[in-house]
């Protein structure tokens, strides 16, 4: 435990001087250091005393501008903007901790207004003098180190770029720099260059689906998930620098640190490849969705049942015909290439193709997928020819043999009882009424709201998915619009009951209205990560009203994605009204409950100790 004073003044006024002081002082304390505040605005609001600056171990100086500082010498001193002292209070408290013993025989460690002291909002650039007597010896700042990373999600919309961003705010407060590849539903963006991976300390993949690899031989390779990067890129950003090297070694130092992290990356792979796997199949899946079943609700314009050769007939077929029949062997076949990479495609498209024949729905696909995939690995790993015969494995010995493998298990094996349990499911959820589709609903949608965009939420999202290729377009429509009411309950929180939000948090509302209205649910997790044990029950509460309300209007969405906007598609969405009326519902109950929970049970403010 660490003793720190700390000093702020902010020429923005007091409220940002006192800002700047509450930030430090819960940070500091929540990393279990002691630390004592002044605030300063014209005259000193609290003042520090003699004997706490005597007992400090380090002095923290958030200003703009220079302070009196000769009552603390003798003590290292850490100065930085009262802006960066708010925005990266953590890091300002682990570099002041890290001055402690760094030279306790040189004297003091005091810091200096320079010219090119930072502005409010940018990284500190701070001149620390170490006071010897005749000579001052400056001390050298950590060298900056060049990154590469790579973020994916499912769906490529908000997590890839949440957690791109999270990265490089992570670089920044560390002082280094990264540069993040980001593979999202419209491709790859902001691609690395060869010569940007061979000169990156290391590589950081933040991803919750299948990632190509094969470029990063050699270079120190850290996995992770988009969640975490999104939670503590600066944690993520450390921890890669001690990460095994892809393709073998520890590299060069055969460390204890690079065996730890080599066994943890094999744990987190037994315990997260399956979801992985899944999520990879669903993330390719989706376009195909989307598309078919679009242009399926456009056919409808033309009819319900258009007549052969007219246009509707046309679009029908494209859509229901053509897209849908891909919905299963694309399942399939990407499950299999995140397992085995590319010599799992082959047998997992056959093998999802043969499950849809098979009518064994999504159920079919998803076992085809995990079959062909881990048949595919084993022969590659284990099936060895010449080597004259070699490149005849990707092309000829692994789609034959896993093909044949897949085909006959799925033949013999599991097509009777998988397609027994799905028309069974498929019975049952048509036959849902009343009580049961409540149930259901209150599940689906409570669901999409406990982790927002986490493994319950894509386990949610999947089943409904995965339910659009057997017809049944209920749980779909109940999943999107509880998706859609966590953003949009919190922004209309913000809206008429401002004082339980500060200023940023306001300006987040807006943001998450327009990312509800995208069914984007990822826009209130910043308020959840701020304050989780007041906004998670209240997202809860409104998800679940709203799935269970669309399940009981009998509400049913043909497209996986789109927000509002697929309801100006005609037969998009049927009971349109009352699927308005559940969306709105929920989004007034997790603005209701918001405002009670922080209104009944505020936080704990912390007392300020005046002179």
């Amino acid at each position: 435990m660490t003793k720190i004073v700390a000093v702020t003044a902010s020429t923005a006024g007091e409220a940002h001087t006192q800002m700047a002081a509450e930030a430090l002082k819960r940070t500091a304390q929540a990393m279990g250091h002691e630390i004592v505040t002044e605030a300063q605005s014209g005259a000193v609001v609290t003042a520090l005393s003699p004997n706490d600056i005597q007992q400090a171990d380090v002095v923290i100086v958030g200003t703009d501008g220079a302070v009196e500082r000769d009552r603390f010498a003798g003590k290292p001193i850490y100065a930085v903007s009262t802006s960066e002292a708010i925005r990266n209070t953590e890091m300002v408290v682990q570099s002041a901790v890290a001055l402690v013993g760094q030279i306790p025989s040189l004297g003091a460690i005091r810091t200096t207004p320079h010219p090119h002291d930072p502005l409010p909002g940018e990284l500190p650039t701070v001149e620390r003098e170490v006071e010897t007597g005749a000579v001052a010896t400056p001390i050298a700042a950590p060298a900056s180190k060049f990154f590469v990373g790579i973020t994916s999600c499912p769906t490529g919309i908000a997590h890839t770029f949440m957690a791109a961003e999270a990265l490089k705010q992570g670089a920044l407060k560390l002082g280094h720099d990264i540069k993040v590849e980001t593979q999202g539903s419209v491709g790859s963006q902001n691609a690395l260059t060869d010569d940007e991976i061979a000169r990156a300390e290391a590589v950081i993949i933040a991803a919750d689906t299948h990632v190509d690899l094969s470029r990063f031989g050699g270079k120190r390779l850290y996995e992770t998930s988009t969640k975490a990067a999104i939670h503590n890129g600066a944690n993520v950003v450390t921890a890669a620098m001690d990460a095994p090297v892809a393709g073998g070694g520890s590299g060069g130092s055969g460390s204890y640190v690079d065996e730890v992290n080599r066994a943890k990356a094999e744990r987190s792979e037994s315990r997260s490849g399956p979801y992985k796997h899944l999520l990879t199949g669903v993330s390719y899946m989706l376009p195909v969705i989307v598309a078919g079943g679009l242009i399926i609700a456009l056919s409808f314009v033309f009819g319900i049942d258009p007549a052969e050769g007219t246009f509707g007939d046309a679009l029908m077929q494209i859509g229901g015909g053509a897209a849908f029949s891909l919905i299963v062997p694309v399942l399939s076949g990407f499950i299999a290439f995140s397992i085995a990479d590319r010599p799992g495609i082959a047998p997992g498209l056959i093998g999802g193709m043969l499950a849809a024949n098979l009518g064994m729905g999504f159920l079919g696909g998803i076992l085809s997928g995990f079959l062909a995939g881990y048949v595919a690995k084993f022969v590659r790993d284990k099936v060895n020819l010449p080597a004259n015969f070699e490149g005849l494995k990707p092309v000829l010995v692994i789609p034959l043999l896993a093909t044949l493998v897949v085909g006959l298990l799925l033949v013999y094996v599991f097509g009777g009882p998988v397609r027994f349990i799905m028309e069974g499911m498929t019975t049952y959820l048509q036959g849902l009424t009343g009580t049961n589709a409540l149930l259901l609903g209150l599940i689906l949608g409570a669901m999409m709201a406990v982790d927002m965009g986490g493994p319950v939420n894509k386990a949610a999202y999947t089943f409904a998915v995965g339910l659009l290729a057997s017809n049944l377009y209920a749980p779909m429509a109940a999943v999107m619009a509880a998706g859609m009411t966590p953003p949009l309950g919190l922004a209309l929180a913000t809206f008429v009951s401002k004082k339980h939000f500060n200023q940023a948090e306001q300006e987040a509302g807006k943001v998450a209205s327009v990312l509800g209205i995208s069914f984007i649910t990822e826009g209130a997790i910043p308020f959840a990560a701020n304050d989780p044990l007041r906004i998670l029950p209240a997202c809860v509460a409104g998800s679940a009203v709203t799935g269970a309300l669309s399940m009981v209007f009998g509400c049913t969405l043909r497209a996986p994605h789109g927000g509002i906007f697929v309801l100006a598609i005609p037969n998009a969405v049927e009971h349109v009204g009352l699927y308005i009326v559940a969306i709105a519902a929920g989004t007034l109950v997790t603005a209701l409950a918001t405002v009670q929970l922080k209104h009944f049970f505020p936080r704990k403010k912390v007392a300020v100790v005046e002179a």
